[in-house]
């Protein structure tokens, strides 16, 4: 092991100092990513193992994780089955049995009749009494007694290759270095751990890693100690530091302040068959200020399925069409790209707007064409899938980003937007926004580098939709329900979805689906759409829904965002266990479009699971999309419900968003403090927690 000294800093020493640690051991704790000191300083147990006493046999009972002490009096080699050594273990107050299905040569050797053993293990009850399955032991003689462990034990988050054993000589070292003067900075001012209570870091991290044996187990298992919480607390606000310096960074930045003129914004108020809402109204003039500034606006904007997001993005496009820039409106799908383009054509043609449509499918000859307006500037709104921050693609004057759906999009992709808009050091303004609700907790958490608005009403005239829990057992009577609807001049949709995330696989059941619903219902017209039909096709069979001449459209998931047939008034999703909350609240909000009184019928398959009966009985009691994101966020943890391209904003190491929550407002405090005070603190702080992630606030 390495000599340390006051001026060694523990961040820059590598693991191959510490003794045992070579290539290999080196690969393997970088699989964890540990690759200094710090960090295996900063990788913390996940729980402990009491082992700081003896306890007699008989006081110990099955559940019990525990040390215990003994002489072997006898010695068994059952023949068939799995066991292969047991020895029977006696202390002056009882009798156990260790069991083996794995014995080695060695072991046979030393595990023989009055040898003294002492062993640590779970207490089972088994078919000859109390009994250790494969415990850890060690055998001593019987005038030598070793020492109990002093601290509690440590069961760290490991790999292959990295027993516990070893993680704990690791560890041992590391905590040496710590204590002999190595450098782990007190980056928290004094006066901020007094105020909460923290002690140092290095009495933190040496808590934690080696509580004394009358430490609070349960409080550490469940990561409520102040030495852990003091740690987590360091975390979260190293994260809020970086989004807020990025947010600083950003609003530095040059946009063009596109002014409020209303002569297009009256006009297509005017052509619209219903007023805003309070809350579009409120939203609409946090963005109509935003878009006047000479700073880009970076803001996300949240609303409930269908609580009337895309005319509010109608209006901020119409303010920088007004100034004479160009739109950009980003969709994850090529069927949510039509149908914004059919959307946007019929609200803004009529205004002497040209919109044009960029997809990965469009053939060459239309493709061209739409290249050409965008480049020349005549086409003024741009819709697209990725397509639209693809080489070749050059706007003229690019002044507003609309990102719908935005959690589908890394990080990265809408970066590259970004800077396709760039102009003379000027950015394009971004307006980023989500069906899918975010708990507060995350909202304030990762997206602190964005501002932040919620549309919390739904429109006039809606009628929450009735959600009922089938098994498919039930299947003829659902399928009444679904004939009833179609030959009652109302529409139905039927949705699709497998185990396999095969895309091909999710078609070919659509396809089955739609042949057996053909032949139950030969009066029903009846459409499919799914994700590999071609664009065009995809278009004909919606526009035909959409006119009525299709009474039943049978789907894969495809149709989760965007779809509006304010006639379709049920929905059965088929396996509906297979899904998340967020999916089947998008979902399910493709219906209850319209006036009529719209039900959404969950058809599973048994047998449920825990996880999966909570789900569904979430979706049954409640359609509050952003009390479903508080369950989703729940039972799923925050990684999840931003989707797998977000990871890396949630790339916590210690803390946890959820179980952490009561700190967040203490956090926000402290990072106004330390911006206000303490500034030197913030980039050691970033730099020590984030390492190279602080890239992901880039957006």
């Amino acid at each position: 092991m390495k000599t340390v000294t006051e001026t060694t800093d523990l961040s820059l020493l590598p693991c191959r100092s510490l003794r045992g640690v070579g290539k290999s051991i080196a690969d393997r704790l970088s699989h964890l990513g540990i690759h200094c000191v710090q960090d295996l300083l900063f990788h913390l147990p996940l729980r402990y193992q009491d082992r700081t006493r003896i306890y007699p046999i008989s006081h110990i009972v099955p559940g019990d994780h525990v040390v215990i002490e003994g002489t072997i009096e006898n010695v068994s080699n059952p023949i068939g089955g799995r066991t292969r050594l047991v020895c029977q273990l006696r202390d002056p107050t009882g009798r156990i049995h260790l069991r083996f299905f794995y014995v080695n040569a060695s072991q046979r050797q030393t595990l023989q009749t009055g040898v003294r053993v002492r062993c640590f293990g779970e207490v089972r009850r088994g078919s000859l009494g109390l009994e250790m399955i494969h415990p850890e032991y060690r055998i001593h003689a019987e005038e030598f007694i070793p020492d109990v462990e002093e601290n509690l034990t440590p069961i760290y988050p490991t790999t292959d290759g990295l027993s516990q054993q070893m993680f704990r000589k690791l560890t041992d070292q590391a905590l040496v270095m710590l204590a002999s003067g190595g450098a782990l900075q007190d980056i928290l001012p004094p006066a901020l751990l007094q105020q909460y209570a923290y002690p140092s870091l290095k009495e933190a991290l040496h808590f934690v890693h080696r509580p004394p044996p009358d430490a609070p187990v349960d409080i550490l298992i469940e990561k409520e100690h102040i030495s852990q919480k003091r740690l987590v607390f360091e975390e979260l606000l190293a994260h809020r530091l970086s989004l807020l310096h990025l947010k600083r960074d950003f609003q530095l930045q040059k946009a063009f302040p596109l002014e409020k003129k209303n002569y297009l914004t009256t006009q297509f108020l005017s052509q619209l068959p219903f007023d805003l809402t309070k809350a579009q109204s409120r939203v609409l003039a946090d963005i109509q200020q935003d878009l006047a500034a000479p700073h880009p606006m970076l803001r996300l904007v949240q609303g409930d399925v269908g609580s009337g997001k895309t005319v509010v993005a109608a209006l901020a496009i119409l303010q920088a069409v007004e100034n004479g820039f160009q739109c950009g409106l980003l969709a994850p799908t090529e069927l949510l790209t039509e149908q914004h383009y059919r959307t946007f054509s019929q609200w803004l043609t009529p205004l002497d707007i040209e919109v044009v449509m960029l997809s990965g499918q469009m053939k060459t000859a239309p493709r061209r064409l739409a290249l050409e307006a965008i480049a020349v500037g005549r086409a003024k709104v741009v819709i697209g899938t990725h397509a639209l921050f693809q080489k070749g693609v050059d706007f003229n004057n690019l002044a507003l980003i609309v990102v719908d759906e935005q959690h589908r999009f890394g990080v990265q992709q809408r970066a590259l937007l970004r800077e396709k808009g760039k102009f003379n050091d000027h950015y394009p303004h971004q307006l980023i926004m989500t069906a899918t609700p975010i708990p507060r907790t995350l909202a304030m958490s990762v997206y602190a580098d964005l501002d932040y608005s919620v549309i919390d009403e739904l429109p006039p005239g809606r009628t929450p939709v009735t959600t009922t829990v089938f098994s498919n057992t039930r299947r003829e009577e659902i399928l009444h329900r679904v004939r009833d609807a179609c030959t009652s001049g109302r529409q139905a949709y039927w949705v699709c979805t497998l185990i396999e995330e095969s895309e091909v696989l999710q078609c070919q059941a659509a396809e089955n689906t739609a042949a057996e619903m053909r032949e139950i219902f030969p009066e029903v017209q009846i459409g499919l759409i799914h994700g590999r039909l071609k664009s065009q096709e995809k278009e004909e069979i919606m526009a035909a829904f959409k006119k009525g001449e299709l009474q039943l459209l049978v789907a894969t998931t495809v149709i989760e965002v965007g779809v509006d047939v304010p006639n379709a008034s049920l929905m059965v999703i088929e396996n509906a266990e297979r899904l998340g909350l967020a999916q089947l609240h998008q979902l399910r909000g493709r219906v209850g479009r319209g006036a009529v009184a719209s039900h959404c019928v969950l058809m599973y398959q048994t047998p449920l699971s825990s996880l999966a009966k909570e789900r569904l009985a979430v979706m049954r009691e409640t359609t509050n999309g952003f009390k479903i994101a508080e369950r989703d966020l729940q039972l799923r943890g925050p990684g999840e419900v931003l989707g797998t391209r977000q990871t890396g904003d949630v790339s916590l190491r210690i803390a946890d968003l959820l179980r952490d929550d009561d700190l967040l407002p203490a956090v926000e405090q402290a990072a106004d403090h330390l911006l206000a005070h303490h500034r030197e603190a913030i980039a050691p702080l970033i730099k020590r927690w984030l390492r190279d992630s602080a890239q992901y606030g880039h957006v």
